[in-house]
C-alpha cells in the first residue's frame, strides 16, 4: 500500500479537491475509542467525535462487524426492492420515539429536506394554496442545501446563493412573544433545534417550545424539530423533546445515527405521517442495507450500554469540573448531556482551539467566544479529566497572552 507524508496529501487535496473546507492542518489516519491518530503518529482525544457523528468512539467493536457483515451480504438495492435491515431500523426507531413512520435518507440536510417537503405539502390539505410558510429561528442551522440553508437563519450561510427561496420567515430563538408574532393560518410549519448546535449550544426553554406545540395546534401547523445534533442520545435522553415533553410532529436525525457510517431519517407521527405518497420523494441511497444495517447496531449498543444514562453523568462531571477548573475564564456554561458548550470571558475561542489541537486535544469553535464539545458517548472521567487539563493550561497561557497585549 502506497504511503504518503501528511504534506504530500495536503497539496494533492489543495490540487484536486474543491476549497469549501477551512481544514485544520492535520491528516488523521486511523481511531480507537475516544482517541485518533495522524500520519506522523500523533494521538488526540476527540472530543468533536466527527461533528456528534461518533457516538460509539471510533472502530467500536460491534460497529465494525456489522459493516463487515452487511457489506458481505448486501450493500446496495435501491428503494424500488424491500430489503430487511431498512423496515427492522424503522421498528427500532418508533419504538424508541413513539413516532409512526420513518423516511430514510443520507444525510441531515436531505432528513430536512423530507421535512419541508412534507410540511409544504401538508400546508396543500384541502385544495388550499396558501399555506406555505415555515418560521424558523434566528442562528439556527438545518443544512446546506438551498431550501436547508434558506431554513438556516445566518445571512454567513445565505449570503453566496441569494436568493433564497419565499416563504421562510425568521424569528430569535426562546422569544415567544416573536413567535407569537408571526404565527398565522398561512404557516404550514415552525422548524426548531431543541438545542442550538452551530449557533452556540443554546438548549430551548421549555416554555417557548410548549409554546410552539400550542400555536401549531391552533393553527394547523406541523412542529418540527431538527435532531440531526442532539437525537440518538447525545442529551442525555434518545431524543432531546423528551426533556421537555413536547412531541414534535416531525423529526429529523443524522449524524449519531450511523456512528460514522451517512443516514438520516425523518421520522412522522399523526396526521404528519401519512402525508408522503409513493413518488412524492424519494433517494437512490437513502435506507440503503448497509446504513440501516449499521444504524440498527448503533441504536442497539447504545441500549445495552446504557450510553444515554451515561452521556447524562458524563455530561455533567465534564461541566461541573469546567466551572471549578476553568470558571475564571468562563462566562457561562451550557448545554444538555454530551452537548456541551464553554462561554468564553474573551474572544479566543479560534486561538483555544488551535492550540488545544497542538496538545493533542479536538474542540470545537463556534463563534469569537464559545467552544462546542461533542465527544464519544463512551467517554470516561478519565477522557474528561484529561481534557480540563489541556484546556486549563492553554487558556492560562492565551489569557496571559490576551493581557499582556502579545495576542
Amino acid at each position: 500500500m502506497t504511503t504518503y507524508t501528511d504534506e504530500q496529501i495536503k497539496q494533492m487535496d489543495h490540487d484536486c479537491v474543491m476549497g469549501t473546507y477551512a481544514r485544520l492542518p492535520v491528516v488523521l489516519e486511523r481511531g480507537q475509542g475516544p482517541y485518533v491518530w495522524d500520519v506522523n503518529g500523533k494521538k488526540y482525544l476527540d472530543f468533536l467525535a466527527g461533528i456528534a457523528v461518533n457516538v460509539l468512539g471510533h472502530a467500536h467493536p460491534a460497529l465494525v462487524a456489522a459493516v463487515q457483515a452487511q457489506a458481505a451480504t448486501l450493500m446496495h438495492t435501491s428503494n424500488i426492492f424491500y430489503t430487511i435491515p431498512q423496515p427492522r431500523l424503522a421498528q427500532k426507531l418508533l419504538a424508541i420515539s413513539g413516532f409512526d413512520k420513518a423516511f430514510f435518507a443520507n444525510s441531515g440536510a436531505e432528513a430536512n429536506e423530507a421535512a419541508i417537503k412534507l410540511a409544504r405539502k401538508y400546508g396543500k390539505k384541502d385544495g388550499r394554496t396558501d399555506k406555505f410558510r415555515i418560521i424558523t429561528a434566528q442562528r439556527s442551522f438545518h443544512g446546506r442545501t438551498m431550501a436547508t440553508v434558506t431554513a438556516t437563519a445566518q445571512e454567513k450561510y445565505q449570503k453566496p446563493f441569494a436568493p433564497m427561496l419565499t416563504g421562510f420567515d425568521y424569528v430569535p430563538y426562546n422569544d415567544v412573544a416573536a413567535l407569537q408574532k408571526a404565527m398565522g393560518p398561512d404557516v404550514c410549519a415552525v422548524m426548531l433545534e431543541p438545542v442550538q448546535g452551530e449557533g452556540g449550544v443554546y438548549p430551548a426553554d421549555p416554555a417557548y417550545l410548549q409554546e410552539a406545540r400550542a400555536l401549531c395546534d391552533a393553527n394547523d401547523a406541523l412542529l418540527i424539530f431538527d435532531e440531526v445534533q442532539t437525537g440518538i442520545g447525545r442529551t442525555g435522553h434518545w431524543f432531546a423533546f423528551q426533556h421537555y415533553g413536547v412531541t414534535p410532529d416531525v423529526m429529523t436525525l443524522a449524524k449519531a445515527l450511523g456512528g460514522g457510517f451517512p443516514i438520516g431519517a425523518c421520522l412522522a407521527t399523526g396526521a404528519a405521517a401519512s402525508v408522503f405518497a409513493a413518488g412524492d420523494h424519494g433517494t437512490t441511497f437513502g435506507g440503503n442495507p448497509l446504513a440501516c444495517a449499521t444504524a440498527l447496531t448503533v441504536l442497539e449498543t447504545i441500549e445495552k450500554d446504557g450510553l444515554c444514562t451515561h452521556a447524562q453523568e458524563m455530561g455533567r462531571y465534564f461541566l461541573s469540573k469546567a466551572q471549578s477548573e476553568l470558571g475564571a475564564h468562563l462566562k457561562d456554561t451550557r448545554g444538555l448531556g454530551l452537548m456541551m458548550g464553554l462561554e468564553l470571558t474573551q474572544p479566543v475561542a479560534k486561538k483555544v482551539l488551535t492550540a488545544a489541537l497542538e496538545r493533542g486535544l479536538i474542540v470545537n469553535a463556534v463563534g469569537e467566544t464559545t467552544l462546542r464539545l461533542l465527544p464519544p458517548l463512551i467517554i470516561e472521567r478519565e477522557h474528561c479529566d484529561e481534557a480540563i487539563a489541556i484546556l486549563k493550561d492553554v487558556l492560562a497561557e492565551i489569557s496571559g497572552s490576551f493581557v499582556t497585549g502579545n495576542s
